[in-house]
């Protein structure tokens, strides 16, 4: 076992990848408005992905005592220091200050992976909603599986279904779960390829917490759009976002169970994407109530930046030099 922290060549060369014009004016037209001066030093680390981090989340299916030696010897630190409401010890993830990213294990058929790259505050959406052992958890929009393999280092749910519609992203998602669970948990575990947006109709008060990571715009991804057209289409898809947003949230209502509650999530900055979806949600349904998160915040706010004049239920972190975690929006709600 090899454990390198320079970044790889393949990465290198991903790295050196043109920022693409369309999309970084859309950007700051957009941004400047909604985030003000916040907006430039965002931009600062989101157009110079040599300054990326990445955090490593440790398998805790495969001993792997030995790694966490040579990471604290390579200079990394256990993230989540701080007194958070929900933090299980079975949880461990290794972050450091420096940029970098590590190398990736290769998936293998029969052979479980030691860890899984992603960025830090991908974690806070799984901290935010506290999963007990025995519980029913539905990841509805699952893929690429990062946040399903992180909600079961967490606790094992009585029943654990993760949905993905995209077939693509579907495959890589139970690639993903094969690299990281056992065969024995696997077979608890249910994979679904159904549109999120019918959930709630099929399976209603049935789970007693819902993920919602719903398809967003992606800020870092698409600032290096390689192809001019496909991003100038989804710029113009942008729009209707929301929208789907929206109907992804209600449908993972009605699954829940009274008394259940829901993480809603996206990797965006958008506003439109993010509050305004959250504010429309709890306009509309009756049935719900906003959840304070501020003490998890408060927790990790050594490790992350947030956006200051957010509601108690949200948190959107900022990608800053040093702390280069984000954008990640998540909101808390609970059903009455």
């Amino acid at each position: 076992f090899l454990f390198s922290l320079k970044p790889e060549n393949k990465t290198k060369g991903k790295l050196q990848k043109q920022i693409c014009q369309v999309v970084l004016d859309h950007f700051e037209k957009q941004y400047a408005k909604e985030l003000g001066d916040t907006w430039t030093s965002v931009r600062d680390v989101l157009t110079y992905p040599l300054c990326w981090q990445y955090a490593i989340l440790l398998n805790k299916f495969i001993q792997a005592a030995e790694l966490e030696s040579t990471l604290r010897e390579k200079g990394c630190h256990r993230a989540f220091q701080g007194p958070l409401p929900y933090l299980p010890a079975s949880l461990k993830c290794y972050i450091r200050r420096t940029p970098g990213r590590f190398t990736a294990q290769k998936h293998q058929a029969g052979k479980l992976k030691e860890y899984y790259l992603l960025n830090a505050a991908s974690l806070l959406p799984v901290l935010a909603l506290e999963v007990r052992d025995g519980e029913d958890v539905l990841d509805l929009c699952a893929a690429p599986g990062g946040k399903s393999v992180a909600i079961l280092q967490c606790a094992y749910p009585g029943n654990f279904h993760c949905n993905e519609y995209d077939d693509l992203r579907s495959r890589w998602l139970k690639q993903t779960i094969e690299s990281f669970v056992p065969d024995a948990l696997i077979n608890l575990i249910t994979l679904s390829k159904l549109d999120g947006r019918q959930i709630g109709d099929l399976k209603p008060e049935s789970y007693d917490k819902v993920l919602v990571d719903a398809p967003c715009s992606n800020d870092r991804s698409w600032l290096f759009s390689s192809d001019i057209q496909q991003a100038t289409l989804r710029l113009i898809q942008r729009k209707e976002l929301p929208s789907l947003q929206f109907q992804l949230l209600r449908s993972a209502i009605k699954a829940l169970r009274p008394g259940g509650s829901l993480v809603y999530s996206t990797c965006t900055l958008s506003k439109a994407e993010n509050s305004d979806v959250i504010n429309l949600i709890l306009d509309s349904c009756s049935n719900v109530v906003p959840v304070d998160i501020i003490e998890m915040a408060k927790a990790v706010s050594q490790e992350f930046t947030f956006l200051s004049g957010m509601q108690k239920h949200e948190l959107l972190v900022l990608p800053e030099k040093g702390r280069a975690w984000g954008p990640m929006y998540l909101a808390k709600l609970k059903k009455m």
